[in-house]
């Protein structure tokens, strides 16, 4: 059962009700970016609902430590009430659905910080709602689903914003400008690699599951089976029910200085390669190519990812000034006319170095950001924008996730974005989404 909390004051109840009822829209009550701005002063506290409490989720619930965290939810009742415990009086849940119609009309905007599986569900249910929504990466564990979110922040005139926080660091910024302003000429290939793997997954059924830990729920919208410490608490990113692997994990990091810096959306092609499929566990290695069609004064560009420890060849190539090799575990390799730029979460070089030795970099022209977090807390207030909302970052979930469209598939994939059709393969269009279990729903 939930935990007293503070109750609304009058004038705040009364803002609410009217709102709601101007608002009312897909049976759920919808307060606009503006309308809530308007209604209280700028020093006033957000009320917040999280869903997960620990672990990354722990550390958005951190980020977001200037506001009220005046309820959360998380199917571990042993998590829960470690990640509540200094929050103050914040109601509890184990099923983020109660915890959505209980607290609907106390909250403004709602944390998601599931595995991946449980990110739409549960962020579309807020947006309904009529929430502003903070997700973590990728948005979400299907195509479609990214879509939807994306179409409902839109029709609502939500605040959203995907945990991709290293969008937030000023070398991201700094690349940007350097590509935006022709430093390399221009650039038609792009190779972004990522050093993790997530590969061996197999369900084990010899272990109990624990008590605190309400399994059903853990499993939201995925295929019911018994508890499997193969892949709960920590292993589930290895297992295509939950997760997508290597890519599905850091493709929104990484592939998000390509999409940023060259505003690339919607590949028309994509290949995939690695080992055989496993219908149970993410590859040991995957590579995709991405064709992306030209775009304003952009030409065409190929975009190559490659992850579990596979990097481009043309990596091998190169050289810092001192003859060191780039042995970078991930990064971003931007191929253009009059050079390359090689750049990670927080270096950046361009090459061939002697040839920029008098290079006048362009001045910063994007602010630094004032926190990923606080980006998204501070557009809420003042119905401003983030960078990372769920327009942008669901075209990128979408193009990320197509990568294991074409893998599990195994073909060339033709991709139709306006549609949400793969236009030559019916077998690759299955993977687009996923049949939910009974009683969830997007």
């Amino acid at each position: 059962m939930p935990s007293s909390s503070h109750h609304a004051s009058p004038s705040r109840r009364g803002f609410l009700k009217t709102s709601a009822l101007a608002g009312m829209s897909l049976g759920a009550f919808h307060l606009s970016a503006s309308a809530v701005a308007a209604s209280r002063s700028p020093n006033e506290r957000l009320r917040l609902a999280a869903v997960g409490v620990t672990g990354r989720a722990g550390e958005n619930v951190r980020g977001c430590a200037s506001e009220e965290i005046v309820a959360a939810a998380d199917i571990d009742s042993d998590l829960l009430a470690k990640g509540v415990e200094n929050l103050g009086d914040t109601r509890r849940y184990a099923d983020w659905r109660d915890m959505l119609e209980k607290e609907a009309d106390r909250i403004d905007a709602v944390l998601v910080g599931t595995p991946d599986h449980s990110h739409a569900p549960a962020a579309a249910r807020a947006l309904r709602l009529g929430k502003h929504v903070y997700c973590e990466k990728p948005l979400t564990h299907t195509v479609k689903e990214a879509r939807v979110l994306a179409t409902l922040a839109k029709e609502k005139s939500l605040v959203t914003q995907m945990g991709t926080q290293i969008h937030a660091g000023d070398n991201y910024r700094r690349v940007v400008e350097l590509v935006r302003a022709g430093a390399i000429g221009q650039v038609s290939e792009v190779h972004v690699w990522a050093g993790a793997v997530y590969t061996g997954g197999s369900y084990t059924t010899d272990v109990p599951c624990p008590p605190n830990v309400n399994w059903d729920l853990w499993l939201g919208p995925a295929t019911e089976r018994p508890y499997s410490a193969g892949c709960h608490p920590f292993n589930w990113r290895r297992f295509w029910d939950y997760g997508n692997g290597t890519l599905g994990d850091f493709g929104c990091h990484y592939m998000d200085l390509a999409h940023w810096a060259l505003d690339l959306r919607d590949p028309t092609t994509i290949e995939a390669r690695g080992p055989e499929v496993d219908p149970v566990s993410t590859p040991a290695w995957c590579e995709v190519d991405y064709h992306y069609p030209a775009r304003g004064d952009r030409a065409a560009v190929k975009l190559h990812w490659y992850d579990s420890g596979r990097r481009p060849a043309l990596l091998a190539e190169l050289k810092d000034r001192n003859g060191n090799a780039f042995d970078w575990g991930g990064g971003q390799l931007f191929v253009g006319e009059k050079g390359m730029l090689i750049s990670d979460y927080g270096r950046h070089v361009l090459l061939p170095e002697d040839r920029f030795t008098d290079y006048q970099r362009p001045e910063p022209t994007i602010p630094s950001s004032i926190g990923h977090h606080q980006e998204w807390l501070e557009a809420i207030r003042t119905g401003g924008e983030t960078t990372c909302n769920f327009d942008y970052s669901g075209a990128l979930t979408e193009a990320v996730l197509l990568g294991t469209v074409a893998y599990r598939s195994g073909v060339a994939i033709e991709w139709d974005a306006a549609n949400l059709k793969v236009t030559n393969s019916e077998a690759a269009q299955q993977w687009v989404h996923k049949e939910y279990r009974r009683g969830w729903d997007l």
